[in-house]
């Protein structure tokens, strides 16, 4: 190791999903000496259950502005980042016939386009004959985001820590931390590893330690003293041999959505607007989700040569549960939360996406990299030079606020953003 390389900051991620690998490679490639720790395996938990559905259809300029750079980043993996590949494919916002939020999207619409976003207000019937694969003669009003596409989430996660890997990224997988405190040497963590039958439990010091740890997000940083209002919430998708040629549509009414797949169509959303154990959750779907999800693809999809889904449609279909994680007011946590008032910041987090941490991760994930080393060096959270964003601090919370699940991908959502 050179003298150089002996005064870069040690960094520990905790996490082995989408945000986590993003912030590891990323802080790698800026110099920091990078060890990724993942209980389980990458991508084995939320990120690997993602839908995959990528957008920048935003009304509020933050999350535009992110939504913009991580699809920027996408792209350029697309032609960079052996086994990961980004479909281009729009966008469609559906709302039915007596929805009362049909009358804000012109209004959304809008604020969108004045942040940059492609995004136009489309009348029923021209989207009809535009996408001949989906029904529109229901809808109120639409609108369609050119700038989009959908991925395969696990094979982003493993390429880019198979990249990280070769940029020189410790990864530890199949270890689980806790986290300790601040000491001279810096924050503590201790770390069982239990590969291979084996077991051991080691403590080690980090200049600074990033918890991206999605579900799991609360209960690792309680160990350091650290509350954060983070809520895990149940959420289904399924995956039919149904074809489909179609655009990625949402529909608001109903609050699903769909998209191409290599295998037919992936269909979903089924949230339970309630907290979840991210230890023991219900992973496979349930009755009820397979039930409204065929009912919304018989409603928004042409009917074509097959005037009604087939029972085989969802017999064959493969579904799953995952968890998305809430705040109160429904913007992630992203920054320090150290709480023993020293002058550098060591602990960091990234969580509470809402359903849209896939899609932002490229974004947060370079924002965690830039934030951390700014921090490290002295810049404080709200400096004019900070690479933090300010809507997105940890320390605009108390830590123990209860609060309503509402689901992230609602319209309601798009609408109240000011």
């Amino acid at each position: 190791m050179t003298e150089e390389d002996e005064s870069a900051p040690t960094v520990a991620v905790v996490g082995g999903g989408a945000v986590g690998v993003t912030a590891a490679r990323d802080l790698a490639a800026r110099g920091a000496d990078v060890t990724l720790f993942e209980r389980g395996e990458l991508a084995a938990e939320s990120s690997g259950r993602a839908a995959g559905v990528l957008y920048d259809a935003y009304a509020e300029d933050v999350d535009a502005a992110v939504g913009a750079r991580a699809l920027e980043r996408f792209r350029a993996f697309d032609r960079s980042l052996p086994g990961f590949s980004f479909s281009a494919c729009p966008y469609v916002i559906a709302v039915r016939k007596g929805d009362p939020d049909a009358d804000a999207v012109p209004a959304m619409v809008e604020r969108m386009r004045e942040h940059g976003r492609e995004v136009s207000l489309v009348d029923p019937d021209a989207l009809g004959k535009r996408f001949p694969a989906i029904r529109t003669d229901d809808l109120s009003v639409a609108a369609v985001a050119e700038g989009a596409g959908w991925t395969n989430p696990p094979s982003y996660v493993r390429a880019l820590g198979e990249r990280a890997a070769r940029e020189g990224v410790a990864m530890e997988t199949e270890t689980a931390v806790a986290l300790g405190p601040r000491t001279d040497a810096g924050r503590e963590i201790s770390i069982h590893n239990g590969e291979n039958g084996s077991s051991g439990t080691e403590t080690r010091a980090f200049d600074a330690v990033v918890v991206a740890a999605g579900a799991h997000t609360r209960s690792l940083l309680a160990d350091a003293g650290v509350s954060v209002p983070v809520v895990p919430y149940r959420v289904q998708a399924l995956v039919t041999s149904r074809p489909y040629d179609g655009p990625m549509v949402y529909d608001a009414t109903a609050d699903a959505y769909l998209r191409p797949h290599p295998e037919g169509l992936l269909a979903g959303d089924g949230t339970e607007p309630v907290a979840a154990d991210p230890d023991d959750y219900r992973r496979e779907s349930d009755d009820w989700f397979r039930e409204d999800v065929g009912a919304v693809l018989d409603e928004r999809l042409a009917r074509g040569d097959s005037p009604e889904r087939t029972d085989r449609d969802l017999a064959d279909a493969r579904a799953w549960a995952g968890l998305c994680t809430a705040t109160p007011d429904g913007d992630p946590v992203v920054g320090p939360v150290d709480a023993d008032g020293a002058p550098a910041p060591s602990l960091f987090v990234a969580a509470g996406w809402q359903g849209h941490g896939f899609m932002r991760a490229p974004a947060i994930g370079e924002t965690v990299a830039e934030g951390v080393l700014a921090s490290l060096a002295g810049v404080g959270f709200g400096d004019p030079d900070s690479p933090w964003i300010g809507a997105f601090d940890p320390g605009r919370f108390d830590g123990d606020e209860e609060f309503e699940i509402v689901e992230g991908m609602s319209l309601s959502t798009r609408t109240d953003d000011t």
